[in-house]
């Protein structure tokens, strides 16, 4: 049972409901000081993965390595281009009821909150993790953020943020299911780089989320995809011809 893709899913829609009905109690102020907290707690989930790693040369690479690749292929453009289908979609459900935001405003918006809770590194980290061993503790600390931010953007957009659950739980349970298949591929120490390699990109969205710098977050994914190879290739190849 995908338990932690599941909660994370449900926060997104209840923190939907939340905002939109309680939206008009929200000041500007509180939302600010709220979201410079959910960055420090993405920094802190992030630091958190990155200490246990055992090749750290190899967890660099991957990361620098994914990074060229993302932004080659143009990934994050990619991405919001997936977003913006999505968003049509949505908004044929529930259109802009928003007061005072021009419908540009609010297709802009809609899209930025369909990457955030869609394509995020930390989602897409926790739901592999959580495929491959069973850990839950990453998808249910971004619940407890997405639950908060999901209300945020609600008191702006309305209800529509709260069917971006459905999506997400669908692409996060295709990331479960395919987990399956790669963790008899792996070794303990292959799963630590993995998570290494989540935690440099939660840093990387903490950091984003304060503000400090716009890291290209969605170009850096497919780290992820190239950690494990390479953590494999630094211990059985690299290694041997060092020592």
């Amino acid at each position: 049972m995908p338990v932690g893709i599941i909660i994370n899913a449900l926060s997104v829609l209840l923190g939907g409901v939340f905002g939109a009905l309680g939206g008009k109690h929200m000041s500007d102020g509180f939302k600010t000081g709220l979201n410079m907290v959910f960055g420090a707690c993405s920094m802190t989930m992030g630091i958190f993965s990155i200490a246990p790693m055992k090749n750290m040369s190899a967890v660099i690479f991957a990361i620098i390595l994914g990074t060229a690749l993302g932004l080659l292929i143009h990934l994050g453009d990619l991405i919001n281009k997936g977003a913006k289908m999505m968003q049509t979609f949505i908004v044929k459900f529930i259109p802009n009821t928003s007061e005072g935001m021009s419908e540009k405003e609010f297709d802009a918006t809609l899209v930025t909150v369909i990457v955030l809770f869609c394509a995020s590194g930390t989602g897409i980290y926790g739901a592999l993790t959580e495929g491959m061993n069973g850990d839950t503790s990453i998808l249910i600390s971004k619940s407890i953020l997405d639950f908060f931010t999901a209300a945020i953007f609600a008191a702006n957009l309305g209800y529509v943020v709260a069917l971006i659950a459905i999506p997400q739980f669908v692409i996060f349970f295709i990331l479960f299911l395919a987990a399956g298949f790669i963790y008899p591929l792996t070794t303990p120490n292959m799963i630590l780089d993995f998570k290494a390699a989540g935690g440099v990109l939660m840093l990387a969205t903490g950091f984003r989320m304060v503000q400090v710098k716009m890291f290209p977050t969605a170009d850096m994914i497919p780290a992820m995809v190239l950690v494990m190879p390479l953590s494999w290739l630094w211990m059985t190849v690299i290694i041997p011809l060092l020592s």
